[in-house]
């Protein structure tokens, strides 16, 4: 394995794998050892929940680890990880409109899912032409039998015990640059904990009423505060299923704020 930086770009909630267990994917930019980008990857598997506290890296920080192509994946852009190697070295930061986190990611900005596909990549960066709409759908509560299985093992760790499988699938319709529609489900984690801190909080009296509670601010930060042109400047970190090439979902939200004429100063 070899010791190299990478950009932290987004990870998925974590999930139950036969092999791994507990895992989370993580898509980021690899980077020179001067910090220049150099293209997108894909670290897998990480036990993020498993990791020390110091290892347990932040969206949006540059870590060092050591990792290896993963020859056992047709996708370029996926590797293994030691993630017991992972050291955070730093963050960035928002200032200026989330200008150090853009010189990073968008230099890798694609037109649409089609022009990733066609150059034979699974990972990308895509501006949307047009939003047609936000939506959230009921979603299984409980774990297939074979994650159940892997969950009921005796030696599996105590961490994982608690993962909850989340209700309910969040998403976008959306016209992308090429005039192509699709309607794609999100797996950001981010999101997911938002759903989860929400219902936590609600200080409604039934479980029904603290879920309803939470899917309304999420729909208002999916869909009213993300979806304002205005104000907020919204990207889809995009990223394919191994087995399933053709099929892309929303890995990760990318929302600077838009930097309208007044704050140009025209």
């Amino acid at each position: 394995m070899e010791r190299r930086k990478i950009l932290i770009a987004t990870k998925t909630y974590p999930s139950i794998s036969k092999k791994y267990k507990e895992t989370v994917c993580t898509a980021g930019i690899l980077l020179d050892n001067d910090e220049t980008p150099v293209c997108w990857i894909r670290i897998y598997p990480v036990r993020f929940r498993t990791l020390s506290f110091d290892r347990q890296y932040p969206r949006w920080s540059i870590v060092s680890a050591k990792i290896e192509r993963n020859e056992k994946d047709y996708r370029v852009e996926s590797y293994r990880i030691d993630d017991s190697s992972i050291e955070v070295i730093r963050s960035l930061g928002t200032s200026n409109y989330w200008q150090e986190r853009k010189s990073f990611v968008l230099p890798f900005q694609s037109p649409s899912i089609s022009s990733i596909s066609n150059q034979g990549r699974s990972l990308g960066i895509i501006k949307p032409l047009k939003i047609d709409s936000y939506f959230c759908r009921p979603a299984s509560s409980e774990w297939s039998d074979s994650q159940k299985a892997v969950l009921d093992q005796g030696d599996f760790f105590e961490e994982a015990s608690d993962l909850e499988k989340i209700p309910y699938q969040f998403g976008y319709k959306f016209t992308a640059q090429d005039g192509t529609q699709h309607k794609f489900s999100i797996s950001d984690w981010e999101i997911s904990q938002l759903y989860r801190n929400c219902r936590n909080s609600s200080q409604k009296a039934t479980l029904a009423e603290r879920e309803k509670d939470a899917l309304e601010k999420v729909r208002q930060k999916l869909a009213e505060r993300f979806m304002d042109e205005d104000k907020i400047d919204l990207y889809f970190i995009v990223g394919n299923l191994k087995n399933h090439s053709k099929t892309f979902m929303i890995i990760g939200l990318f929302y600077p704020p838009f930097k309208s004429q007044l704050d140009l100063g025209i």
